[in-house]
C-alpha cells in the first residue's frame, strides 16, 4: 500500500496531460497509474470508517466501496456509449479476481507454507453463490445465441432488466444471509488486524476526496479509450476485459496476496470470490439500470465471454472444494487467466 501513494504523483500529471492534449495514449496510462493508489485509498478508508461502525456497518460499507472504482470508470463508458467496454469490464472483474488474484494467493501463500488450510463451508457457500450468479448472468445471452440469431440484443432488454432485478435481490438476500441468519459461518479463527490510524472525520474526507478524483479520472481514462485502441491496435474489448479491471482491483488484489502470505487463506479466497460475487449481483444490475439514462445495456455477452465465465466458475470451485490450496493450483489458476487474456488480445 505504501508503495501504490507514490502513484499519487500521476493526478496532477494525468490533469495537465489531458489540459493539454498531449496523446491519448499518455492519457489513458496516466490516469490508469492515478486511479491505483486512489482505489487503495478508498478501500483504506472504508476500513478505518469500519472500525468505528462495528463489524456489521463495516461489511456493509465494504460491500457497497468494494467495487466503486469499476462502478465509476463504467458510469462514464457508459456515459459515452462504449457499452461492449463495460460488459468487458464485468466479465474482466469476475475472471481476474477468481484466477489472477486467487492464483496469485495461492501461488505466494504456497511458496511460504507447503500447505495452506481455509475453511471448507464458507468456501463452499460463497463458490456455490458464484456459479449460481454466474449462471444468471450467461442465461440472456444464452437464450439469445441459441433460441433466434438473426433477433437485434436490444429486444431482449426487458430480459436484462429482469435479470438485473432478481440478481439485486439475491445480492440484499446474501447481506442479510451473511450479517445476520448464518453470521457464524463467516467467523474466522483469527481477526484481522484493524488499528485505528485515522480519525473517523479523516477517513470519511479521504473517501469523499478520492471518489471525487476517481471519477475525473475515470472521465479522462474513458475520453481516451477509443484513440488509444486505434493508435495501438488492440480491442476495446481487450481494454475493458484485462486492463480496467486489473487496475480498478490493483489496492485490492495486493491486499489479497499479503492476506496469504500471512498465511490468512481465508480472507485472501473471501476477497477474490467476494468481489466477483459483488461485481456479478450488484454493479452489474446497477449498470443496466444506470444505462437507461444513456444507451439501454442488455446483459447480453459474446460466446468466448460465456465460455471464459462459465469455466473461471468451474475451475474456482473445483480449486476451492478440498478446503486446502498449494502453488501448483495457483500457477493453474494464473495460467488459465493468461490463456484467456493472450486469446482477447488476438
Amino acid at each position: 500500500m505504501k508503495i501504490l501513494k507514490f502513484f499519487l504523483i500521476f493526478i496532477p500529471i494525468s490533469i495537465i496531460s489531458e489540459m493539454l492534449k498531449i496523446n491519448s495514449v499518455l492519457n489513458f496510462i496516466f490516469s490508469c497509474l492515478a486511479i491505483i493508489p486512489l482505489a487503495g485509498l478508498m478501500g483504506e478508508a472504508t476500513e478505518q470508517i469500519s472500525v468505528y461502525s462495528g463489524p456489521k456497518m463495516g461489511g456493509f460499507l465494504n460491500a457497497a466501496f468494494g467495487n466503486a472504482t469499476e462502478l465509476i470508470i463504467s458510469f462514464f463508458a457508459l456515459k459515452r456509449g462504449l457499452i461492449d467496454v463495460v460488459k468487458a469490464s464485468i466479465v474482466g472483474s469476475v475472471i481476474g479476481n477468481i484466477l489472477l488474484v486467487l492464483g496469485f494467493s495461492m501461488l505466494l501463500g504456497g511458496a511460504k507454507y507447503k500447505i495452506q488450510k481455509f475453511n471448507k463451508k464458507t468456501t463452499e457457500v460463497s463458490s456455490s453463490m458464484l456459479l449460481f450468479a454466474v449462471i444468471g448472468l450467461c442465461i440472456p445471452a444464452l437464450f439469445t445465441h441459441t433460441i433466434n440469431k438473426k433477433l437485434l440484443t436490444y429486444k431482449y432488454e426487458w430480459l436484462s432488466l429482469v435479470v438485473a432485478g432478481i440478481m439485486f435481490f439475491i445480492y440484499l438476500l446474501s447481506l442479510y444471509f451473511s450479517f445476520y441468519t448464518h453470521k457464524d459461518l463467516y467467523v474466522l479463527e483469527y481477526e484481522e488486524e484493524k488499528d485505528e490510524k485515522w480519525s473517523l472525520r479523516k477517513a470519511l474526507t479521504v473517501l469523499l476526496i478520492s471518489t471525487i478524483i476517481v471519477a475525473l479520472e475515470s472521465e479522462i481514462l474513458v475520453g481516451s479509450v477509443d484513440s488509444m485502441a486505434k493508435t495501438l491496435k488492440i480491442s476495446e474489448t481487450f481494454i475493458g476485459i484485462i486492463i480496467i479491471p486489473i487496475i480498478g482491483n490493483a489496492a485490492e488484489h495486493s491486499t489479497a496476496a499479503v492476506m496469504a502470505i500471512k498465511n490468512k487463506m481465508d480472507l485472501s479466497i473471501e476477497i477474490a470470490i467476494g468481489s466477483s460475487l459483488q461485481i456479478i449481483l450488484f454493479v452489474a444490475p446497477v449498470l443496466v439500470f444506470l444505462s437507461l439514462l444513456f444507451t439501454p445495456m442488455s446483459i447480453i455477452l459474446n460466446e468466448f465471454e460465456l465460455a471464459a465465465l462459465i469455466a473461471s466458475a468451474l475451475i474456482v470451485n473445483r480449486a476451492a472444494s478440498d478446503g486446502e490450496s498449494n502453488w501448483l493450483e495457483g500457477v493453474q489458476l494464473i495460467a488459465v487467466y493468461l490463456i484467456i487474456a493472450v486469446s482477447f488480445l488476438i
